[in-house]
């Protein structure tokens, strides 16, 4: 983990993919008063979300809807995205939300089986960069895996973040092997 830097705060939050678990998050966000940002590219699935977040009565918080990820992060502090937890579906989503995203956001991805080291070795921000692994719906709890590269104000942010959620938060280095990493042992002939 890194040094120090300027404490972010999280207030505006980028949900990419609006299917149950998206959706379900995001709703979660706005209830606990935070800006939310909504991505889908299926229409249906943002209708969904709309009819629900009606349905809340009057959460604490705003949704509103995004059909392109670049609307989504515009001004997001923190981006989640809850795509595959595939290795080809997250760096594609990492991949654009590090180009489209301000400087400021953290990039979170669920992910029970993927490399938070090797994600953001993939990104000019490695030390914006986490994952989450366990359940995080209100009163659920999840493990922060970080990469070397992440700060101590990235981990602060996103356990605050979690905190205000009701999320349990428990930080710790990623635990899994890089797959990603180059072959640093040249052959010599």
């Amino acid at each position: 983990m890194s040094g120090a830097e300027a404490q972010p705060c999280v207030r505006a939050v980028a949900v990419i993919g609006a299917g149950t678990a998206g959706r379900g998050f995001a709703l979660a966000c706005a209830a606990a008063g935070f800006h939310v940002v909504l991505e889908d590219v299926m229409p249906a699935n943002l209708r969904k979300a709309e009819a629900e977040f009606a349905g809340l009565g009057a959460p604490a918080g705003r949704l509103e809807m995004a059909l392109t990820v670049e609307d989504a992060v515009r001004e997001a502090d923190l981006a989640v995205d809850f795509v595959p937890d595939e290795l080809e579906s997250k760096l594609e989503i990492f991949s654009l939300l590090d180009r489209m995203a301000p400087p400021k956001t953290i990039l979170c991805t669920p992910s029970e089986a993927l490399s938070i080291t090797d994600l953001a070795s993939c990104v000019y921000r490695p030390e914006r960069c986490v994952a989450v692994r366990g359940s995080l719906a209100p009163g659920g709890a999840v493990k922060v895996l970080y990469p070397p590269a992440a700060t101590a104000g990235t981990l602060r942010a996103v356990e605050g973040f979690l905190g205000a959620l009701g999320v349990g938060a428990q930080t710790e280095p990623d635990p899994d092997a890089p797959a990603l990493m180059k072959n640093l042992v040249r052959n010599q002939t």
